[in-house]
Formats: C-alpha cells, structure tokens, sequence
C-alpha cells in the first residue's frame, strides 16, 4: 500500500499541489445527503458519435482532494476532457468500476476504516442525474480496489488495511445486497518490512473460472473459485513472489495462458504462467521496468488488445513504460520509457478504442492523456493534462 516510505495511501499529495487545489474544498462526511453537481447547459448523456463519458475515482479527505465521484466526458478523437460535475456524499471512492450495462450503475469502493462498497445510478436522479443507492460494508479496512465479476452479479472488493477480499451480490436494480463472503489472507506470513497482509487488488480470469487477489503485504497472489449461486469464495492455489518484492496489481494477457504482475516494492514486474484448468500462476522472472535506479512504485500494468504491447505506469518515475509482448504473451522485452505529463500517476486505462492511455497523476492533481499509436505501441502526449482534484483512478467508458 504505502506510496512512499512511512506515508499513508491518502498523505501523498505534494505541497504545491495541495496548496494549488486548496480552494476545491473537502468531500462530504459520510451519510451526507447526495447530489450530483452540474454545470449549467451539460448533456448528461453524450451521444453515441460524441464525447464519451469518463468517470475519476478521488480521496476525499486530503487537502485538496476531491469532492466525490468526478464527472466528466472526454473525445474519442483528440482525448480532450471537459468537467460535467461531480457526484458527493461517497466518502473516499478511491477505485471506481462499471456495472452491467443494462443497470446503469457505477460502484466506487469507500476506502476508509471501517471501509464499505458504494453503487451509484448514473441516470437514476430527477432529471437523468446520478442518484446514490446506498452503501454495505466490506468487513474490513481501508478498501483500495474493486471489480464486477463478468456474471454481472457479484461485486469483489480488496481490503487493503485489513488484507481480506469481499463478495457483495448485485441485484437487478443494480443495488449492493449483504455481504456473502469475507475471506482474510492469513498464510503465508507477511512478507520482509510488512506488518501483515494487505490485499491490493481482485479481479476475475478472462475465462471467468477463477477469481483472483493481488495481496502486496504477503507477496502472494491468490486464487478462488467463486460460488455463483451463493457468493462465497474458496481458495484454489496460490502463488507466491520473491520476498519483499510487494505485489500490487496483476493483468492478464487475451491469450489468457500468461499473466503480469507489477511488484511495487522491488521495482520490478514479473510473467507469469496461468493454467485455466487449476487457477495457478506460476512466476517467472523478475524484470525491469527501464527505470535505473530510480524508485518508481509500479502500480499499474496494461496489456493491448491485440496483446502486442504492455504498458507500465511508474509513479516515481512518472512515466509510462512500454514493452513489446512476445512469444504468444510469454516474454515482456522493454522498448522504452516516456514521461506521463504528471507526478505520481496511479491508475492508467485505455479508451475502448486503445488509441487513447489516460493516466491519473495523484500528487499533480491532474488526469493525463496519451495517443497510443496501435501498430507501434509509441506513445506521444495529446494535449496538456486535465486538472482533477484528488484524482487516483480514471475509467473512461464505452
């Protein structure tokens, strides 16, 4: 979890940015009443052939954070990304997932202690606004990461302060129901410096067999099989990285027989190998991330399409790495390194079309943009970066 030495998830905003962003004010206190801000004359619902619409997830409880759920649309041609509002009384949505479509929702963990899990209507409002449908609790501390499993009807969720994973069924309103499963990462024991487990991330395989959870205190990714017709997980295998090396969040190739996993302690990001039958990872390799000797805390690895390209975001070093996938997604070879445009970017996307990278930089306050020319995989910036308060997760949507 930690960003820097000694620092907490949400203390790391520079002071100049802070004090630039000062005048944004605070979120809302938790339980206050919802709204979604807009500005006078927004188009709620871009059209199909125009701006498409880009959701940022924010802490709200750092000096000058964000106020709730950023709104904003962002177009499909040149990235530009205009503000459309903002969603308040969600308390530190600082990870932000799409539900099914039909529903209309978006989910936004509430990473505090004790933490919880938020579902918002985007059109469920008067008048086509985002409404707030209510929140559960995720059994834990400090919930850092989400995702919708692919059946539409469980939420999964990532304790981080507490190292445990959470399941929460979705109705068909979109609407959270009870917790159906809690599981804490107990065995094996933390890894070197850790003062326990300290899951990061979870996410489900692209076959959508197997559920699996990134825990950086343990250095371990481990998998589960998730119970549809209940909701409750049981672990399957696990795999472990090299001590210290602090795993934080894993991508799979569309190939779906490998997977990378960026270490944000050591520096470093691994291949490893996924069997669909049994759910195991086995690691290879640590390998640079064309960063020197710079600290970079890798936070974030994508894959292309295509599987062709990988891209990795380095928050110390603020830039993006860029690798060449070959073997059918069984080697990553580093082509280079390009700056990001901000200071400390968290969180990368691709636009659905994957010509477009958006990075939120958490310590400039900003979302940037990059073209991703999809036959050589360079990267070039595409216009000066869009200023986002608190921002720490940028989802553009289809």
């Amino acid at each position: 979890m930690e960003d820097n030495a000694g620092m907490g998830r949400r203390g790391l905003l520079s002071a100049a940015a802070a004090a630039a962003a000062a005048t944004v004010g605070l979120g809302c206190a938790p339980g206050a009443t919802a709204r979604a801000e807009l500005p006078a004359g927004t188009t709620r619902k871009p059209s199909a052939t125009g701006p498409k619409p880009l959701y940022l997830g924010t802490y709200t409880s750092v000096s000058g954070g964000g106020k709730g759920v950023a709104l904003a649309t962002y177009e499909p041609t040149t990235g530009a990304i205009t503000s459309t509002g903002v969603v308040t009384g969600v308390a530190d949505p600082s990870f932000v997932a799409l539900g099914p479509s039909a529903a209309g929702t978006l989910y936004t963990v509430n990473e505090r202690s004790p933490g919880s899990v938020t579902a918002i209507a985007l059109h469920g409002g008067s008048g086509g606004a985002p409404k707030v449908l209510g929140s559960r609790p995720t059994g834990g501390d400090g919930p850092c990461h989400l995702s919708v499993h692919p059946s539409g009807r469980y939420l999964l969720s990532a304790n981080y302060d507490s190292g445990s994973v959470a399941v929460h069924p979705i109705g068909q309103d979109g609407k959270l129901g009870a917790r159906t499963a809690l599981v804490r990462h107990s065995s094996p024991p933390p890894g070197p410096g850790q003062d326990g487990a300290h899951a990061h991330e979870i996410l489900t395989s692209p076959d959508g067999r197997f559920v699996l959870a990134v825990d950086l205190g343990n250095d371990t990714v481990y998998t589960y099989k998730l119970d549809e017709t209940v909701g409750t997980l049981r672990q399957v295998s696990f795999a472990a990285l090299r001590p210290g090396a602090g795993p934080r969040s894993l991508t799979f190739h569309p190939g779906g027989k490998f997977a990378y996993v960026a270490n944000e302690l050591d520096n470093t990001v691994v291949v490893c190998g996924y069997n669909a039958t049994t759910g195991k990872l086995t690691p290879g390799a640590p390998q640079s991330t064309g960063t020197g000797s710079v600290k970079s805390y890798p936070a974030q690895l994508l894959v292309s399409a295509d599987g062709a390209f990988a891209y990795l975001a380095n928050r110390g070093h603020n830039s993006i790495t860029r690798y060449a996938v070959e073997s059918a997604g069984a080697t990553l070879r580093l082509l280079d390194t390009v700056p990001v445009g901000g200071d400390f970017p968290r969180h990368i996307a691709f636009d659905p079309t994957g010509r477009l990278l958006f990075a939120a930089n958490q310590k400039s306050n900003t979302v940037s943009v990059l073209n991703v020319d999809t036959k050589t995989g360079k990267l070039t910036p595409a216009g000066r970066p869009f200023a986002a308060p608190g921002a720490v997760c940028v989802l553009p949507s289809p």
